[in-house]
């Protein structure tokens, strides 16, 4: 049986949760299908394995970036409480269920499959650290709740199966919004706060631009770039924060905030300021290296997932982490993690002031990581449906969802709500809530109640899937009829008369809609 254990647990942890060995494995079985050479095959999975590993390299440069900077701000401001930080909690639950999580996860990766061939849900969720961060969630709810280990893989895989094909389905009209076609969807586990700002969007955006579209004065045209415009958005925000972080902290402690992680602490007020200047800059870079990774993805994965839609999941759509809609609107990506930001501050007061005291809520501190990857997506959600103020209005309540959700969620870990750190993005919040809340029923309760909720979502996501993805609805199609039209061009007696900003500009690499059949 130990042999069992320890096979599951190198799958799980050396391969299944390692998106970009599963990205690569994925790309190689569909260009093995499509009876592509073997050059072609290993030249295809390795570009897609190396997409990803830019991808993985750019968030490690926006985690390091990050860093000194949440000190600084909780240092500025005082204040205390728990930072949602996915990896954190899931290696602390490691050291207890580890084998039940990879069980539990496997078997979810399966039920996942089954359920994508054999139902409208033929979604395949593809990011694989985020596989890993829901099967432990499940697993501490449900272990934390006294089932036995065979409960917790069984009950805990049917579940994670249904999600990872059931909420790639709840965004996919938003992200088709994005996209302009049907060769992706979201695979990532913020997607609550993706539909809810595309929706916000939808309300509050019908005659806003694009994010894509600002026009700025001439002598400020360079920040069309979205790199120098990143870069410098976030320098700006360094040396304000630093310049507030000495004034609180004074200079013994402020001048050491750039010391972890084998950096050194500033020398004078001059080398302080400089360090600030090049932690913006840096977390350009990352930024950069992110969207370089998702272009490289998308280039060699979708025409890939041809062959195993064609062989194992008859039309699949791969479901993909959330940089993947960076490249679409790379100005809302900035706006979204700023205003979702601010939605994380907000609502931390607003925690501190009714929840803390009134419910018991912990203060959930605004973690920069997940504000800016959800964030960031958010504002490509909010933009896609209602422009500039759809992104900034989106982001800001994905930041109020990530703020209250993970504080709601500590109050059904058990011994796990007492850490100082907790599972970020929104669905982790709502659905580890409800689940909990479940188990919660007693024995007899919680084993009938938590698969009725597994089967109402896949129910849900089945019809929804039906009534609204596969008829085409577009949540922006009255946003596209409010918007001014273009004048047609003078010449040429074909010429149409065109929406402007109906639809975002895809990226370069990014994948096209298939020619419509012959006689169309």
């Amino acid at each position: 049986m130990d042999w069992l254990i320890s096979l599951a647990t190198f799958l799980v942890n050396e391969i299944l949760s390692q998106p970009a060995y599963l990205i690569g494995l994925i790309t190689a079985a569909g260009l093995i299908a499509l009876k592509k050479t073997a050059g072609q095959v290993v030249g295809g999975a390795l570009k897609a394995t190396l997409g990803f590993l830019l991808i993985g390299a750019g968030a490690g440069l926006v985690v390091s970036s990050l860093a000194p900077l949440g000190g600084m701000i909780q240092g500025a401001t005082g204040a205390q409480g728990v930072i949602p930080t996915n990896e954190a909690i899931v290696g602390i639950a490691q050291a207890q269920f580890g084998a039940r999580v990879a069980w539990l996860m496997i078997l979810g990766f399966a039920v996942a499959l089954v359920l994508a061939r054999f139902t409208p849900l033929r979604y395949v969720f593809l990011t694989g650290h985020h596989m890993l961060f829901m099967a432990t969630l499940l697993t501490m709810v449900l272990a934390t709740s006294g089932r036995s280990s065979v409960s917790v893989v069984v009950v805990g895989g049917l579940l994670l199966g249904i999600l990872l094909v059931a909420m790639p389905a709840f965004a996919h009209p938003w992200t088709k919004r994005i996209t302009g076609n049907n060769s992706i969807a979201i695979g990532h586990f913020g997607t609550a706060g993706y539909i809810l700002s595309g929706a916000a969007g939808q309300l509050v955006g019908r005659r806003s631009r694009s994010t894509e579209d600002m026009k700025l004065p001439e002598g400020l045209r360079f920040l069309r770039d979205s790199m120098v415009a990143t870069a410098l958005s976030m320098v700006l925000i360094y040396v304000i924060m630093s310049l507030a972080y000495l004034a609180k902290a004074g200079r013994a402690t402020a001048f050491k905030a750039f010391a972890a992680e084998g950096g050194s602490a500033a020398t004078d007020l001059g080398n302080y300021v400089m360090q600030s200047v090049m932690q913006g800059l840096q977390f350009g870079i990352a930024v950069a290296v992110i969207l370089f990774g998702v272009r490289t993805i998308l280039g060699e994965l979708v025409p890939a997932f041809q062959g195993i839609a064609g062989k194992l999941v008859p039309g699949a759509v791969p479901s993909l982490d959330a940089p993947i809609v960076f490249p679409y609107a790379q100005n809302a990506v900035l706006i979204g993690f700023l205003a979702s930001f601010l939605g994380g501050l907000v609502s931390l007061g607003l925690l501190t002031w009714i929840g803390h005291p009134a419910f018991g809520l912990a203060l959930v501190l605004p973690g920069l990581v997940p504000h800016f990857f959800t964030g960031g997506a958010a504002g490509v959600y909010g933009n896609a449906t209602g422009g500039r103020r759809g992104a900034v209005v989106g982001a800001f309540l994905n930041g109020v969802l990530i703020t209250f959700l993970p504080a709601l969620l500590l109050k059904v870990l058990g011994a796990f709500g007492k850490e100082n750190t907790t599972f970020g993005d929104a669905d982790f919040g709502w659905f580890g809530t409800l689940l909990g809340n479940a188990a919660k029923a007693g024995a007899t309760g919680g084993t009938i109640a938590m698969p009725a909720i597994g089967a109402v979502l896949l129910g849900a996501a089945i019809l929804f899937q039906k009534r609204v993805v596969d008829t085409g609805w577009d949540p922006g199609a009255r946003r596209d009829a409010l918007l001014p039209r273009q004048a047609p061009a003078p010449a040429g007696p074909a010429t149409a008369v065109v929406r402007t900003h109906a639809k975002i500009a895809p990226p370069p690499g990014a994948p096209t809609p298939p020619p419509p059949p012959e006689g169309s």
